[in-house]
């Protein structure tokens, strides 16, 4: 129906055309069937191409069925073949586990043991003087068959090598990378499984680089001296540190601080008090010297009493005496004391400041205890209280400020008592001379 509108809509076209161009009837009509033998010979010409393409998809549909029906046929040949290479599989194992008898149970130990050996050789420091001994051990612990005679043999030379070395004290010359990343080969003892040493003191083996590097931070002195001791040591004994823990104990220790490092957690207070404390060492120093030489020269003065010298109290106090022998006793007396009373603030110069500094030095630790705790409320305010080492700075020079202030307060108390002696002693010494001289002229007008 379809194509007979078609071909009515198209001659109906032909029609209008024809009769705008024909001048008549007969020249329209000729027309009209010139156009239906050309449009007669175009649908055949479609017939005939749709013919051929037909026959093409069924060619292409029956080579389609075609492999269809091999591809089903290699399927069950497969599933045949894939069932029986199971049974073999199976059997074969079976076979396998026949044939390796006790032979399984050793794949199982020599795994294990590798596996433990592996852990413990890697990070020993004998794999700095001797490389490359994991490298067999991690072969044997991941293999999935049986270990051969010679990775056996491997096995046994690394724990044997380890047991042995263990016991023994080797030098030897090694690669070191320090701190900064260069590197330099230098002579290195090796104590056992337990230490590195050097002449620097104590180095690690950093078995994830496989590489000898020093410490961050080298122990206590009198830790790290042993060990250079030890090592510039060539015959007999020497005492030296040995961590049992390989590593674990000695880390400890470079984690402690030094005093040095507590003392500046101390901060400014801290800085202030250990000023009092070397003011007042220096103004007791200035003060015993002074003493001293003065006790000296009264000591010289007693032994020659008829000739004063000005340089020193008591032949000052002579002089006094001197001057004024014709007085009464009274009166000498009176010019002695003054006299005694001029020489007093000379002795005792500096001793008072002296014990007030040993007695600000424990207020201004408590000033820094007070500091360090409003610090540290202050820290918990703003982080809580999760994780203590936040707060550890603030309560360390809380506690650092307090043991500064007593440590200065202690020496400057002691000083105190002994430069007061000493002043004291001068000042008895003046008025046990000035006693007997008045009691000479007392003694005088009693006759």
């Amino acid at each position: 129906m379809k194509k007979f509108l078609n071909y009515v809509m198209l001659s109906a076209s032909f029609t209008l055309a024809a009769s705008a161009s024909a001048n008549d009837l007969n020249d329209l009509l000729n027309q009209v069937k010139a156009d239906r033998i050309s449009v007669a010979k175009l649908d055949k010409k479609r017939e005939a191409e749709f013919i051929a393409a037909r026959a093409d998809k069924q060619a292409l549909l029956n080579k389609a069925k075609k492999e269809l029906a091999d591809q089903n046929a290699r399927n069950k040949r497969l599933t045949q073949e894939y069932a029986a290479n199971e049974i073999t599989l199976a059997q074969k194992e079976v076979e396998l586990d026949n044939a390796k008898g006790t032979l399984g149970e050793m794949f199982g130990v020599s795994r294990s043991a590798a596996a433990d050996a592996f852990g413990a050789i890697s990070s020993s420091i004998v794999s700095a003087e001797y490389p490359g001994r994991g490298e067999a051990l991690s072969r044997i612990a991941n293999s999935k068959e049986i270990p051969a005679l010679e990775d056996l043999e491997e096995l046994w030379f690394a724990l044997q090598t380890e047991m042995t070395q263990s016991g023994e004290v080797s030098q030897f010359n090694v690669e070191v990378t320090s701190l900064d990343g260069s590197k330099s080969t230098q002579s290195v003892t090796r104590i056992g499984t337990f230490n590195l040493v050097s002449a620097d003191g104590y180095l690690t083996y950093n078995d994830e680089v496989s590489q000898v590097q020093p410490l961050a931070k080298q122990p206590a002195g009198y830790i790290s001296g042993t060990a250079s001791s030890f090592f510039n040591t060539s015959s007999g004994y020497a005492p030296v540190y040995v961590d049992p823990s390989r590593g674990g104990i000695l880390a400890l220790e470079t984690r402690k601080r030094t005093l040095m490092e507590f003392y500046h957690q101390g901060a400014e207070v801290g800085y202030a008090i250990t000023a009092l404390l070397f003011l007042g060492i220096l103004i007791a120093l200035e003060r015993f010297i002074v003493l001293g030489a003065m006790s000296a020269k009264i000591r010289a003065q007693e032994k020659n009493l008829d000739q004063p010298n000005s340089n020193n109290p008591l032949g000052r106090l002579l002089q006094i005496y001197h001057d004024n022998k014709s007085v009464d006793a009274e009166t000498l007396e009176l010019k002695l004391d003054e006299g005694i009373l001029r020489e007093t603030p000379k002795v005792d110069r500096g001793i008072n400041l002296i014990k007030m500094f040993a007695a600000i030095a424990p207020l201004m630790g408590l000033l820094g205890t007070v500091i360090g705790m409003i610090m540290t409320f202050q820290t918990i305010t703003l982080f809580g209280t999760g994780d203590p080492k936040i707060m550890a700075g603030n309560i360390s020079l809380a506690l650092v400020t307090t043991a500064l202030g007593l440590i200065c307060a202690l020496p400057l108390i002691l000083i105190h008592s002994i430069i007061a002696g000493r002043a004291k002693s001068v000042l008895q010494k003046l008025d046990e001379q000035s006693a007997g001289l008045i009691a000479a002229i007392a003694e005088k007008e009693s006759k």
